[in-house]
């Protein structure tokens, strides 16, 4: 386990909080039960949601480590939050849904 300590928030989205610490090159990432809908129009609380989005994000990241490919993932502290590598952001998101919905269906009349 890396021994850092939890500093200030340096970012808070939809969906995580980014905190400092006191190594300069991790941040640790903490999952919200926040959820939105509709670019932020519907706005809720999913218990739990927080913990699974860690798990799933964690298992991803260790799966891509496995075949090689290098991720900022460093450690998992708790159910919540996650040490990672500091890292300059790449504005790209992307959404996996196991069915056709939003604004996608409504373009390929789904």
């Amino acid at each position: 386990m890396a021994n850092v300590t939890k500093g200030e928030q340096l970012y808070e989205g939809k969906a995580k909080k980014v905190f400092a610490t006191s190594d300069p090159d991790l941040v640790i990432v903490d999952y919200k039960d926040d959820a939105t809908a509709g670019d932020g129009a519907k706005k809720g609380t999913i218990k739990g949601k927080g913990v699974i989005n860690n798990q799933m994000t964690n298992v991803m990241f260790s799966m891509l480590e496995k075949e090689g490919v290098p991720t900022h993932l460093v450690e998992e502290l708790s159910e919540r939050e996650t040490l990672v590598k500091k890292v300059e952001i790449v504005p790209l998101e992307v959404i996996v849904r196991n069915v056709a919905a939003g604004s996608f269906s409504k373009r390929m009349g789904v």
